[in-house]
């Protein structure tokens, strides 16, 4: 006898003196999916129905199988399907909405998966049916309202959160999902804000929830007035914010802890200690193993609330011990369709403020810092498609909390001052530095060593220009509030300034590659435009005149790089060709180098000693920079530049010949 099977809705395989035996679920979906009315034969037809444990592989493998026409026979009974789905949904047994849920889930990515070159009012008209699509769709909307604000089962609302990410999701672009339509018409944003502001619902379902919330934002943003924008605009509840920020914390948390955890299996596995003995010959090859699935969802969803919302500022810096703790939800999923993202949601949505570990030994945290951590992360590796694309939104997102305020206000904060460990990408000619030695500081502090390293380990010929556009801004406008607020960072600037010097130098090493692809004098004027606001402003922000010391030994000691990018944008903006004009700006920017360079300032005489001689060389720089912010602003930028390089070359050399030293050591500089 052949052994029984619940395979395709098969119990039984056929024989040859027995039919096969199907699913009584089974034989129900082929009487709808023949040309006549179900009902006809069987007026209960409905109500038994829904009572049948849905069989979501055989529903939606039937619609599949089906062709344009065979599936245009069948239309009124879809019709009908759909709307007794949604009459179920009013029911008191549970058992009726589940399965009602369910199969409106199979029937919505059936059809669409079957249509997806039609358009979207012919998938309305396939589901529900014109003459009736408006109404049937409000009573969905406002079913499915009531089930996630009753106080109901926890299963009932995941499986109206998956209904309604399918419902999103099914087309590739969102604003070509015409059904939505109605669901901007009849908004569930309070249903969502619902369960973000509760912590029992947010554990559960908070990350479904802000998904949802992100992609309903989305739909036609730029081309018509979509409510949930406006709505999420003008929250201003704390418990609600608050809840949104744990959500997307604890989601991003997750990823960096999956990835820590295949770095240190990485490390310690054979691999590891092969390449540690060739002396790291296939370190990039090794770290290409390290491979996490990045969350587009839960950054766009960070994105639209700081983009969105002012008063999600304060969020960012809400403090809480880290999130390394996992909990698992008390409640049981049920077996729902596979999620229509790409993303994995995390293994516990979100802990409560009250569940949070309360250990000494916890490193404090917040928002912002497990999103730096983040995006450390996600922009070390900018070759794949998938990843340049989160980096950037990971950039976007940093320049709406650059151009803030607010936000400024607390990330130069003296008075919050964390540990912010980020990942950097491992590289042979430096050491990896130990997590015990980080200091404790500001947060710009960790945001300018997330840009400088994103400038260090990016040069390459598959250019990143656009995250190099962003990354320059950010720091641009960080700077802008330091000068304006005069915030003295106390920060390694000297960091900052050789990554954007090693910058130029690349720019112009690669000048053929590059202008293939890109307009790199944009770039390159960025940068010049960062260095003339040290000189010019810089003592307005520059923590000590040491840091000026800094600033010109490291220009006077890369001069070369500034008259090469002279030359070559000189070269090319008196050709004619399709560079002319953005090099013209750039040689505009560098006007009067070559009459400067030749001017030679009075050298100090008679010194006394070596050490008096370069005192008043030092007390000299500070003269002539604060004297160029007064008398020199009507010059260019690269003329600055020049000037520093040529008046400032006479003393040291000066120096070394009374000393008879033949090569300064930075030191000897400083001394």
């Amino acid at each position: 006898m052949a052994q029984t099977e619940k395979k395709g809705g098969l119990l039984r395989k056929s024989s040859a003196s027995k039919k096969p035996l199907k699913e009584k679920v089974v034989l129900m979906y082929d009487e709808i999916f023949a040309t006549e009315d179900p009902s006809k034969c069987n007026p209960r037809f409905w109500e038994e129905l829904f009572l049948m444990k849905v069989n979501l592989e055989y529903l939606e493998g039937k619609l599949e199988a089906l062709d344009g026409e065979e599936l245009m026979k069948i239309k009124d009974n879809i019709n009908c399907l759909f709307q007794h789905c949604i009459q179920a949904l009013g029911e008191e047994h549970p058992i009726r909405v589940v399965n009602a849920l369910q199969t409106l889930c199979a029937l919505i990515r059936g059809v669409h998966q079957k249509n997806k070159s039609t358009s979207g009012f012919d998938i309305i008209n396939m589901l529900v049916g014109f003459d009736k699509a408006e109404l049937c769709m409000k009573n969905l909307m406002e079913s499915l309202d009531s089930l996630l604000c009753a106080e109901g089962s926890e299963s009932l609302k995941s499986l109206c959160l998956k209904l309604l990410l399918c419902l999103v999701t099914v087309t590739d672009n969102i604003s070509q999902n015409t059904i939505l339509e109605y669901v901007m018409i009849n908004s569930i944003f309070e249903a969502i804000l619902q369960i973000l502001s509760s912590p029992l619902s947010r554990r559960e379902h908070g990350y479904d929830a802000v998904v949802l919330l992100a992609l309903l934002v989305n739909y036609r943003k730029y081309e018509s007035v979509n409510p949930y924008i406006v709505k999420l605009s003008i929250v201003d509840d704390e418990a609600t914010l608050n809840g949104m920020g744990f959500v997307i914390a604890q989601a991003l948390s997750e990823y960096n802890r999956q990835y820590k955890d295949k770095e240190e299996e990485h490390q310690s596995g054979f691999f590891s200690a092969l390449t540690n003995m060739v002396g790291s010959m296939f370190i990039a090859d090794a770290d290409e193993k390290i491979s996490v699935q990045t969350n587009e969802a839960i950054l766009l969803a960070l994105y639209e609330a700081v983009h969105l919302n002012r008063n999600f500022i304060t969020v960012l810096a809400q403090s809480h011990p880290e999130m390394g703790l996992m909990t698992t939800p008390t409640s049981p999923i049920p077996a729902t369709p596979v999620t229509p993202l790409g993303t994995t949601p995390p293994s516990s949505d979100v802990i409560s403020s009250a569940e949070l570990p309360l250990d000494a030994d916890v490193q404090t945290s917040n928002l912002l810092i497990t999103f730096l951590k983040y995006s450390s992360i996600v922009m070390q590796d900018t070759k794949d498609e998938h990843r340049l694309h989160s980096g950037k939104l990971c950039l976007i997102i940093l320049t709406c909390i650059a151009e803030d305020q607010y936000a400024n206000a607390f990330l130069h904060d003296d008075n919050m001052n964390f540990r912010v460990n980020l990942h950097r990408m491992p590289m042979r000619h430096r050491k990896k530095a130990a997590d015990k030695n980080l200091p404790c500081r500001p947060l710009v502090c960790a945001v300018l060593d997330l840009m400088v390293e994103f400038i260090v380990t990016h040069m390459m010929k598959e250019f990143p220009m656009d995250l190099y556009v962003r990354c320059i801004q950010i720091v641009h406008k960080l700077l802008c509030y330091q000068k304006k607020c005069r915030v003295r960072l106390h920060y390694t600037w000297r960091e900052l300034w050789s990554a954007l010097i090693n910058l130029l130098k690349f720019l112009m090493s690669n000048e053929t590659v590059l202008l293939a692809k890109h307009n790199i004098f944009t770039l390159a004027l960025m940068v010049v435009n960062l260095f003339n606001m040290f000189i010019t402003y810089g003592d307005t922000f520059l923590p000590t005149p040491s840091s000026y010391d800094e600033l010109y030994y490291e220009i006077i000691r890369m001069h070369q790089n500034f008259d090469n990018l002279y030359s070559m944008v000189l070269r090319l903006s008196t050709n004619a060709g399709q560079w002319k004009e953005p090099a013209s700006k750039v040689t505009h920017a560098l006007v009067n180098i070559r009459s400067s360079s030749h001017q030679r300032p009075r050298r100090l005489s008679h010194p006394t000693s070596a050490e008096a001689n370069f005192t008043a060389i030092s007390k000299y720089q500070l003269v002539i920079a604060k004297t160029k912010v007064k008398v020199s602003c009507c010059l260019e930028k690269k003329r600055k530049l020049e000037a520093i390089i040529n008046h400032f070359n006479p003393k040291i050399e000066s120096y070394a010949a009374v000393n008879h030293i033949s090569q300064l050591s930075e030191d000897q500089v400083y001394s």
